[in-house]
């Protein structure tokens, strides 16, 4: 599964360990993802460490927020040099790394950043300076939160001129008119949402301080239980953590399948009022509500149902009875309260439909219902078949990438694809190459001019190794662009996948989930398509037009502009159409170092 393996090439020598997935943030068990280079080394003490369990990529961000390094290579902006052949920018990516670009970033000073002048001029293109990186505002946390908007503001977002009920979290530094329908973690948890009795926290990365930090004094010591994956190291970690606290309790998702992870981010919220849900894509750390894209579907408040009312409190999309089996599958006493729960209040009002990822091995009917065989029924029970669909592309955005495969036939675009355009139950997979599929991943110059520059790139954990055994990926790369919620230079850490018309004014459906691109979070078959095997926990919602009375979905032209029709369009985050990659553009990876041009806050980015 593993192997060590040392390179050379026109962007130096590397040794790298390589594994068949790289999955998502913080794979469990692998060995460090880390090139070793003649770059200097900063001193590395527990002040340069997060406190909580990560990947080695966002361990590289946060010592480059620490330690920043200055940019201050003169020779980066003279004339590139011819290239070597057989260079990396002929594989599809730039390794911005070559030898003469090593030499001279070794002279780079280290030096703590005290305050961030502007990138020096004549540099190439950089966004504005942006103020200084998140860790120099970490004491001042508490005072620079502002609420979304005091009492009757949050009311008018949570009310039924919003049917959708799909938010975008707040972004520090953005223009306040695109942050006026957004949310920060307290609005979720706070006391104008309801009365908190208990809740519940699944996730995948915990800053247990700051969580607790983000209720509302009256609802700190309630009872919170945290759903993990964390094993060994990360799990004392994780409970060294809670054990200040009474009120946190721990419940560890089994996960037996190698290179899995605990990925879903949901929260499930019992109030003196009834219950809610809500279903993300953010780890519970300050980082990913500080100055990312991220998503968020909140359910309605589901009121408890009558001793002795008749009724099951079960929606038209099942979605009550489908949250029961995906908690039924963790197989864990602690969280047989929580469908207790689940199963004593009204659902019947959630117009969404629910789709997980739990690990195993699946078989018959079992195959459909995780995974990408779950979105392939739903798709094609509950979707309408529309006339030439094999004209309306597929869009997938993400924030990681696994292995894939050494070309398109090994998974994207068979079985996964196959899966994404089912439309109905007279589906077929059209013929070769139809219908287009635009994926939509951040390039490095998104990430070198985002508002948190290159340290952004630590939430974007494709690895060098999976990079280069599939240059064939890239072809299908589109830029971030996110004018129509202001979200441009806010990297993505939501996921999402739609399905739109060949103009890009309708969609025939819109799924927001914790689920990148991979097969270790949508499920890859084996046995000559007999089983579906799927290596984590992954949790999404699923928007289709019928469940809404309508027949598809007009997008939104801006995603916070007021709804002035009779018929609600969807509110999509970023731009359609996407916009392929240029040929000088290459995918953020986040294992190699860019010394060419300054980020936002003036650095560069070397991981090691």
């Amino acid at each position: 599964m593993e192997s060590g393996m040392t390179q050379e090439g026109s962007y130096g020598r590397w040794t790298i360990s390589s594994s068949d997935e790289s999955e998502d943030e913080k794979p469990p068990e692998l060995p460090l993802e880390k090139p070793h280079t003649s770059l200097p080394r900063v001193q590395q003490g527990a002040g340069n460490e997060p406190k909580y369990t990560c990947s080695e990529a966002r361990k590289a961000a946060h010592r480059r927020q620490i330690s920043p390094l200055k940019f201050s290579n003169t020779e980066s902006l003279s004339p590139p040099k011819k290239k070597k052949s057989g260079s990396q920018e002929e594989l599809g990516w730039c390794l911005s790394s070559s030898d003469d670009e090593l030499q001279s970033a070794s002279n780079v000073v280290v030096k703590e950043e005290k305050d961030i002048p502007s990138p020096r001029p004549g540099a190439a293109h950089v966004a504005p300076d942006l103020g200084p990186p998140a860790s120099h505002r970490l004491k001042e946390e508490e005072d620079e939160y502002e609420t979304s908007g005091e009492g009757q503001d949050i009311w008018d977002m949570l009310d039924k001129g919003n049917p959708f009920q799909f938010y975008l979290t707040r972004v520090s530094g953005i223009k306040a008119k695109y942050n006026c329908k957004a949310l920060h973690i307290k609005d979720i948890l706070s006391p104008l949402f309801g009365t908190l009795v208990s809740s519940a926290q699944f996730n995948y990365c915990f800053d247990v301080d700051w969580l607790v930090r983000q209720y509302p004094p009256e609802f700190r010591k309630k009872p919170i239980l945290l759903v993990h994956g964390d094993k060994r190291e990360a799990k004392a970690d994780l409970q060294a953590q809670a054990k200040p606290y009474g009120n946190v309790s721990l419940c560890q998702a089994k996960l037996d399948i190698a290179f899995g992870t605990h990925h879903t981010k949901m929260m499930l919220l019992l109030y003196e009022e009834g219950l809610r849900v809500v279903i993300h894509t953010s780890n519970l750390i300050r980082e990913d509500w500080h100055q990312k894209t991220q998503g968020i579907w909140l359910s309605p408040l589901y009121p408890r149902i009558d001793h002795g009312a008749h009724r099951d409190g079960e929606s038209r999309t099942h979605f009550k009875a489908d949250l029961i089996s995906y908690l039924r599958a963790y197989n864990d006493p602690a969280l047989q309260q929580w469908m207790d729960t689940i199963q004593e209040h009204d659902l019947s009002e959630t117009n969404v439909y629910l789709i997980g990822s739990t690990p195993g091995r699946f078989q018959g009917s079992h195959k459909d219902n995780w995974g990408h065989f779950r979105l392939r029924k739903l798709l094609k029970e509950h979707a309408s078949s529309i006339p030439k669909a094999e004209c309306w592309p597929i869009v997938g955005q993400f924030s990681s990438i696994g292995s894939l495969g050494a070309d398109e036939s090994k998974w994207l675009c068979s079985e996964f694809k196959e899966s994404l355009v089912t439309l109905g139950e007279q589906s077929k997979m059209p013929g070769k190459g139809a219908p287009a599929l635009h994926l939509i991943y951040p390039s490095v110059e998104n990430v070198r001019t985002s508002l948190e520059g290159y340290p952004a790139g630590g939430s974007l954990p494709y690895s060098l190794q999976t990079a280069e055994k599939q240059s064939w990926l890239h072809s299908y790369f589109h830029k971030w662009s996110a004018e129509t919620s202001g979200r441009s230079n806010a990297m993505p850490h939501i996921k999402t996948y739609l399905r739109t018309s060949p103009d890009f004014s309708k969609i025939a459906w819109f799924l927001v989930t914790s689920a990148n691109l991979s097969k270790a979070a949508w499920g890859v078959l084996e046995k000559n398509g007999a089983q579906l095997m799927i290596r984590s926990y992954e949790l999404g919602v699923l928007f289709l037009p019928a469940a809404f009375g309508l027949d598809s979905f007009k997008v939104k032209e801006k995603f916070f502009s007021g709804n002035r029709e009779p018929t609600p369009s969807f509110p999509v985050p970023y731009d359609l159409p996407p916009e392929l990659y240029a040929s000088k553009d290459r995918p953020w990876i986040w294992n190699i170092p860019y010394v060419k041009a300054p980020d936002t806050h003036g650095n560069m980015w070397v991981p090691s």
